[in-house]
């Protein structure tokens, strides 16, 4: 199967486009760069079906649309929020532009996109059937979402991923912790209260490639374990993953005053459930936290 791939650098997508190569299937890359690569295709986000010539696509089954820029990498400045946006939005239609000009158009496009259309749901539980919030981020997400209707119109099937908190050693949430955990200085966030959806990166990476192969699974998607756990938990289960101490709290002014918008994305509380994935009978390899933690970190030390 030929797949195209964009934000293949990054965390999921780098692992994604692994995990292909090894199962014999070709990748083709777009890259916002000079191409390294014959398998790279350079493509601009913010110019016309991305700049790239359908045919360059051509004999592609699916589209796998992770870029975008990081929510958590800067400070959220008025110019972050705008790129945060415009990164998600405009590359998300010209990708979907791009096949929908396609002779012969993928049959999938599997848009990423996130558990924030949410919005700080408290302690209810919520799933692909309920509304979006209220906020930044919600308002993102539902933009982002329908960026993806020239691929719809097309009758291409659109599955737009709304991934929760990604665990990866390597990035993300779990790798920015590790160094403070690992020297007794892990600490609670704010209240300790606020759920976190999360889901292990080899998870992601099976689910994302369980629904290329969904053909009665359009729509959004929720990528997260069926077991959220509140801040407070994670940081217990992570700090015994490590056997180091983590009694430390930091209150949420602190937060917000030294990270600034970034705050939601640690103190919003999104206890999400995956339904349409379990309705479609896929299971998680690690639907708990503590043996996800314990198994990412027993990969790190056999990888060091």
């Amino acid at each position: 199967m030929k797949v195209a791939v964009t934000g293949a650098s990054g965390l999921i997508g780098s692992a994604l486009v692994a995990a292909l190569r090894e199962d014999g299937d070709q990748v083709v890359s777009l890259v916002r760069r000079s191409p390294a690569a014959p398998d790279e295709i350079a493509w601009d986000p913010r110019a016309e079906r991305g700049g790239v010539p359908p045919d360059a696509l051509a004999g592609t089954s699916a589209v796998v649309h992770l870029a975008g820029a990081g929510v958590a990498d800067h400070r959220w400045t008025d110019a972050y929020k705008q790129e945060i946006r415009a990164s998600r939005v405009a590359g998300t239609h010209a990708v979907a532009s791009l096949l929908a000009a396609m002779d012969e158009p993928p049959a999938v496009l599997l848009s990423g996109s996130a558990i924030g259309w949410y919005g700080d749901t408290g302690g209810r539980e919520v799933d692909e059937s309920s509304p979006a919030g209220h906020g930044f981020l919600p308002s993102v997400v539902q933009d982002w979402e329908a960026a993806a209707e020239p691929a719809r119109q097309a009758g291409i099937r659109v599955a737009c991923l709304r991934s929760g908190i990604v665990i990866s050693r390597r990035g993300g949430v779990l790798g920015r912790l590790l160094t403070p955990f690992r020297f007794g200085l892990g600490a609670r966030l704010g209240p300790g209260t606020q759920f976190m959806s999360w889901v292990t990166l080899a998870d992601w990476i099976r689910a994302a490639r369980f629904l290329a192969g969904q053909p009665d699974l359009p729509g959004p998607v929720n990528i997260t374990t069926p077991n959220p756990v509140t801040n407070a938990a994670f940081t217990a289960a992570l700090a015994g993953v490590l056997h180091r101490p983590a009694r430390l709290a930091i209150p949420s002014p602190v937060l917000t005053a030294a990270l600034g918008g970034v705050t939601s994305d640690l103190l919003s509380s999104a206890r999400v459930r995956p339904t349409r994935l379990l309705d479609a009978g896929f299971t998680f390899s690690y639907p708990e936290l503590a043996g996800a933690l314990t198994a990412e970190l027993q990969a790190a030390g056999s990888a060091a």
